[in-house]
């Protein structure tokens, strides 16, 4: 009985540190819980999100969704984003990737006119009207950028060098052919009456690859929004010859294309969509999260800092605006002679 009171003794120990372990484990599950850290909880409202951006760093896209992003967790609206860049093929894996997360519930993605292009010019099949629209965000002008010492000191200056010899006039973009950067001095090209096929044009890799190919001159002209070289044009590095919009923009010295003769309107636009097959719960949230974040004072202010002009537009009319943009960029690359 001695040896079987001992054996017993010695196992009361190791229980008791089996049934520590456990309540420990329980405990930080709960804690975990608690702080929203598990995607999809209990709690709508500290729900963890997914955002995808189709290009790198610095672009567009990515300042235009990290500061979605960033009043939704400032404001309490969410719980915290994971951003993840998905680069390759000017948005036209990140476009594949997200209609590969059918379902999915935790994942939206920032997208533009430059993603809808860049399916065409891809020959890809993964259309933006296949995924879940959820909001249309903003709209942006484009801009005609010139180095500090440029010899173009004014958009005519331009057009008469670029209409005597269109191939003389290196124009670089921040997006592939089919995005808003190429479409723009395309057709800026055939409004004057050059041939859109004699543009020589250079796409790169967002707006970062751009300023430093146009501060080290290896570009003439840059066409791009100007939200992410407001720092190269406060300090004078770069200047802007004209905007693409109807109205000139605040903090901007420079003219429209129409003031100065030159009879073309052109904006872009960026917005988000989900993947496709998610229920109506999930569509309802996350419209209903971008509604808030639109409605906030922080996210006005996004707006004036960068130049964006405020496009918002959800559920059916965000839909068919996708068909349209479609119809649009397949249109003018065929017009264009470029598709």
């Amino acid at each position: 009985m001695a040896d079987t009171g001992q054996r017993r003794s010695a196992r009361r120990p190791r229980r008791t540190r089996t049934a520590t372990v456990v309540a420990l484990v329980l405990a930080l599950a709960a804690t975990l819980g608690a702080c929203g850290v598990t995607r999809g909880g209990d709690d709508p409202d500290n729900r963890r999100l997914r955002m995808m951006i189709p290009n790198s760093p610095g672009g567009g896209y990515d300042l235009t969704g990290r500061a979605a992003a960033q009043v939704m967790e400032e404001d309490d609206l969410t719980g915290r984003f994971e951003i993840t860049n998905v680069i390759g093929a000017s948005g036209t894996v990140a476009m594949q990737r997200l209609l590969n997360e059918r379902g999915a519930d935790d994942l939206v993605m920032l997208m533009g006119l430059g993603v809808v292009g860049a399916t065409y010019t891809n020959d890809s099949a993964a259309r933006v009207s296949k995924a879940t629209p959820i909001a249309r965000l903003v709209e942006e002008q484009e801009g005609l950028l010139v180095p500090a010492d440029s010899p173009f000191e004014t958009v005519d200056d331009l057009v008469t060098a670029w209409k005597k010899d269109p191939r003389s006039v290196t124009v670089g973009g921040g997006s592939s052919p089919g995005g808003p950067d190429h479409l723009f001095p395309m057709q800026l090209a055939q409004t004057l009456g050059i041939d859109p096929k004699d543009v020589n044009y250079i796409a790169y890799d967002g707006g970062g690859p751009l300023t430093t190919a146009l501060l080290g001159e290896k570009i003439q002209v840059g066409t791009s929004g100007l939200g992410e070289f407001q720092g190269q044009i406060d300090d004078g590095s770069l200047r802007v010859l004209a905007v693409s919009g109807d109205e000139r923009l605040e903090g901007i010295d420079a003219p429209t294309l129409t003031e100065s003769d030159i009879d073309l309107v052109f904006t872009n636009w960026r917005g988000l969509l989900a993947p496709p097959g998610i229920d109506d719960a999930t569509r309802e949230y996350l419209t209903g999260l971008v509604t808030e974040m639109h409605d906030t004072p922080e996210w006005r202010e996004a707006l004036k800092r960068n130049g964006w002009i405020d496009a918002f537009a959800t559920g059916e009319e965000f839909g068919t605006f996708l068909t349209e943009q479609d119809e649009r960029v397949d249109s003018t690359l065929k017009e264009l002679g470029l598709s």
